[in-house]
């Protein structure tokens, strides 16, 4: 039998965070608690090994959610859920810039959230390659860019770098298709697994321009992620 997943949940409301702790366990979950952002901050450095998802909130003393979600990720590849009282797509559009994975908004419905855990999960374990998954034992290689689909690590002229497991997944669908334009839409529902609104085009862009942070020299005149105006991305 497996051993539980351990999730770390962020919240400075008590209530919210027993509520969602008693919902987890229900699941079979390992959770950890942090009452504030700086605590969740030390809590990964200290169990990095052991824990396998954050659900983090916006508005917390000492370190907002947005700063912690930064600090975590460099750390990281596992996966960041804000669960947070803020609506605005100005939030999730500073959240996914964070580094996260995915957004809730509160109140939040407890079988929701159960699902996008396990969907987190599922995804980022496969992509990971730390489950049985039908993943080929393959190494793709597009100019100076080294993708093993096999551990997962990315390089970029012989540099390593760290992607979360969506930035992973966008880049190897497209890696696996070089010269392929690959619209908005067709990256939201390809990766995320979701049907396709106009507001999730803000959600792949800001994921695209992390992605190009991360492997352009320069984001501004990318050589490897290129736009094609007017109908999507691709890859060179």
């Amino acid at each position: 039998m497996n051993d539980p997943k351990t999730i770390l949940i962020a919240d400075d409301n008590d209530e919210i965070r027993e509520i969602v702790r008693i919902l987890l366990e229900s699941e079979n979950y390992r959770v950890l608690e942090a009452a504030d952002g700086e605590e969740a901050v030390r809590q990964v450095a200290e169990y990095l090994e052991r824990i396998d998802l954050v659900i983090l909130d916006i508005m917390m003393p000492v370190k907002s959610g947005f700063k912690a979600c930064m600090e975590i990720r460099q750390s990281t590849s596992a996966p960041i859920l804000f669960l947070t009282a803020k609506t605005q797509d100005s939030d999730k559009y500073m959240a996914f810039s964070a580094g996260s994975d995915d957004y809730m908004s509160k109140p939040f419905s407890y079988t929701e959230l159960v699902y996008r855990v396990k969907a987190l999960l599922r995804r980022y374990y496969v992509y990971r390659g730390k489950e049985k998954a039908e993943t080929p034992d393959t190494r793709i290689q597009i100019g100076d860019l080294t993708l093993d689909t096999v551990s997962r690590e990315v390089g970029i002229g012989g540099r390593e770098i760290v992607l979360t497991e969506i930035e992973y997944k966008i880049l190897l669908l497209m890696a696996q298709n070089p010269r392929k334009i690959f619209s908005a839409q067709n990256l939201y529902e390809s990766v995320w697994e979701e049907p396709y609104f106009y507001s999730c085009n803000n959600t792949v862009m800001v994921h695209i321009r992390n992605l190009r942070k991360k492997t352009e020299a320069n984001p501004q005149e990318p050589k490897l992620i290129k736009t094609v105006w007017g109908k999507g991305y691709r890859i060179d």
